[in-house]
């Protein structure tokens, strides 16, 4: 099954962060994708920029409208993802516990909805 592990993490903390801590957190990173991807699990996932560069999109009655930033104000702000492919919830579980994010943010972890296309 597929699922979608979801990264949170204060952006004013992460921003507070040494180049040396950034690069021993981006080192964590490249270790937890390289065992995902030895056991055939990592499907992909990227990093998001800070939430100052994106835009909120809702369309009513057929009007649509933008909105800088986040929608709402939170503690924790979407930071990015990760796709993985294993047999269950339960493994999907493990998987997100052993993610580098997990140590300083929240990390949610979400069955992907199948699609026929």
């Amino acid at each position: 099954m597929k699922y979608a592990i979801l990264i949170y993490r204060d952006e004013a903390k992460f921003a507070a962060l040494t180049p040396a801590e950034v690069q021993e957190m981006r080192g964590a990173y490249v270790s937890y994708v390289q065992a995902l991807r030895e056991v055939g699990a990592y499907l992909g996932g990227e990093p998001l920029e800070a939430t100052s560069t994106g835009a909120t999109v809702q369309v009513r009655d057929g009007r649509r409208t933008v909105q800088d930033g986040p929608y709402a104000e939170l503690k924790e702000q979407l930071a990015g993802f990760i796709l993985i492919d294993v047999a269950d919830f339960d493994q999907a579980l493990e998987w997100t516990a052993r993610c580098p994010g997990a140590a300083f943010g929240t990390l949610e972890v979400r069955p992907v909805m199948p699609m026929d296309h």
